[in-house]
């Protein structure tokens, strides 16, 4: 049919015209109403979104000094995440002072790495962005994505490096707060 004709005869059945393959030859054209067509592209397109699993990028955040207990919990977030299918970036905040101290993060994410295991892999290694030492860890293909309700944990493992010390909560005699004058008000 020429283009002329199909376009008469879409014109009087109220319908639209329209390309389906361009490319072909000759090109295929349909007689359609395009506005209906476009609603059900759209609706498969949300239906295809809907069903389609995003891999999304989880965060455990920790400090050098965080105590075993809470390592051992943040651990198994991490395991929990990893068993999902979920990237985990593991991400360890200095402060002040704790800048000085930063092999303790990279010792503390060495013993992550291991302690997680067979659940992930480390996709990206350990680095400092400013005042935050960053990993991330995926998924290891044949345990992703499993999810059967019994996740193994790795067990607590108490002969690592013991929790670095607390600091002392007295300030010495000489110290005084900044801004505070004594009782001559000097």
């Amino acid at each position: 049919m020429t283009p002329f004709d199909a376009l008469k005869t879409a014109k009087s059945q109220g319908l639209d015209l329209v390309e389906v393959a361009p490319t072909a030859n000759p090109p295929v054209c349909r007689i359609i109403n395009y506005g209906k067509y476009l609603y059900q592209l759209s609706k498969r397109q949300h239906e295809a979104r809907k069903n389609q699993k995003s891999i999304g990028l989880k965060e455990v955040k920790m400090r050098p000094r965080t105590s075993v207990h809470d390592f051992e919990t943040k651990r198994n977030k991490v395991v929990d995440f990893l068993d999902e299918g979920a990237k985990v970036k593991v991400t360890i905040m200095f402060r002040g002072r704790e800048m000085a101290h930063r092999n303790l993060g990279f010792d503390m994410i060495d013993r992550l790495i291991q302690e997680v295991g067979d659940a992930g892999q480390v996709e990206a290694r350990p680095r400092l962005e400013g005042p935050n030492l960053t990993t991330i860890l995926a998924p290891n293909k044949k345990t992703a994505g499993k999810s059967g309700g019994s996740s193994q944990r790795p067990a607590p493992s108490h002969t690592g490096a013991p929790p670095p010390p607390k600091p002392s909560a007295q300030l010495s005699a000489s110290a005084k707060p900044a801004g505070s004058q004594g009782p001559s008000g000097g």
